[in-house]
């Protein structure tokens, strides 16, 4: 793989990671036209994370040093028994909303049979989903009033959110973005705060997603048995870092201005077309 071919999937990446139009359908059109595949293509997806990540951690930096003082202060919460602040409330959704997400990414990297994940990583995989849950975020921006705000989040509205990202995890197409967004409009939430609120709680599970990337170009690197090396790893988060901070800064202008309907007839014309580049995907 050429180091511009590497640079366009990361720029991909970055620019579809936070929007609600599935950055997996993405990277596999793009990595299917280059002809990478496999673990090199799951490689390049899991360490754009990181520097997406980065991008929300520096575009949201007021809501994160808010959440991560208040981390600290629920550690202290059984002691001083205090009234827990906005702070710690928004830490402690952001917690119960990992578990489940997490534990089903585990699973999936884990338990589940090598065979299995490429059949959910097939291109009528990836489109089904594109366009079902494409119609399912229409149908939850739609459905009725939506006024809420991050500070009226419960944790049960927290872990809903984010049991919905273990959807995500296992079945590429799905937007990890997308459905915390469908879900957090479906409970009523304002466009602009679902989109927040959606960032938010994917932090940990983007983290580690990246995580795990870096770790398996290093490695890869150790046992010279991959084509990707920690240092095109390094160039992915970096693309991705600028692209999706440019992504997330259009994402939060836009929504203040016009509903997701953009977004999901982009989606089902996504999934017509990688319906349609189906032989193209398969012989690559």
């Amino acid at each position: 793989m050429s180091l511009l071919q590497l640079i366009i999937i990361a720029a991909i990446q970055g620019l579809t990671e936070w929007l609600p139009i599935s950055s997996s359908a993405h990277v596999l059109l793009a990595s299917g036209s280059f002809g990478v595949t496999g673990q090199d293509e799951l490689l390049i997806n899991a360490v754009s994370n990181l520097g997406t990540l980065l991008a929300m951690l520096v575009y949201f930096r007021k809501d994160v040093a808010l959440a991560v003082a208040g981390g600290v202060e629920l550690l202290a919460a059984p002691v001083s028994k205090k009234k827990l602040s906005p702070g710690a409330r928004l830490a402690a959704c952001v917690i119960v909303a990992t578990p489940i997400a997490l534990i089903a990414a585990l699973l999936y990297e884990t338990a589940l049979p090598a065979s299995l994940q490429a059949g959910l990583r097939s291109p009528y995989t990836v489109a089904g989903a594109t366009i079902v849950f494409g119609l399912l975020l229409w149908w939850a921006d739609v459905a009725g009033p939506r006024e809420r705000k991050e500070q009226d989040m419960t944790l049960m509205h927290a872990t809903l959110i984010g049991a919905t990202q273990a959807i995500a995890a296992i079945i590429p197409g799905t937007s990890r973005s997308g459905i915390t967004m469908t879900a957090a409009r479906a409970l009523g939430y304002e466009r602009t705060e679902a989109a927040r609120i959606s960032m938010l709680i994917g932090a940990p599970i983007l983290a580690a997603a990246g995580l795990y990337g870096a770790y398996g170009l290093l490695t890869a690197d150790a046992e010279a048995g991959g084509v990707l090396t920690f240092q095109d790893g390094m160039v992915v988060a970096v693309v991705a870092f600028i692209t999706g901070l440019a992504s997330i800064w259009g994402l939060m202008a836009l929504l203040k201005r016009m509903s997701f309907l953009p977004f999901v007839i982009y989606r089902l014309l996504l999934g017509v077309a990688i319906l349609a580049l189906m032989p193209y995907l398969s012989a690559s």
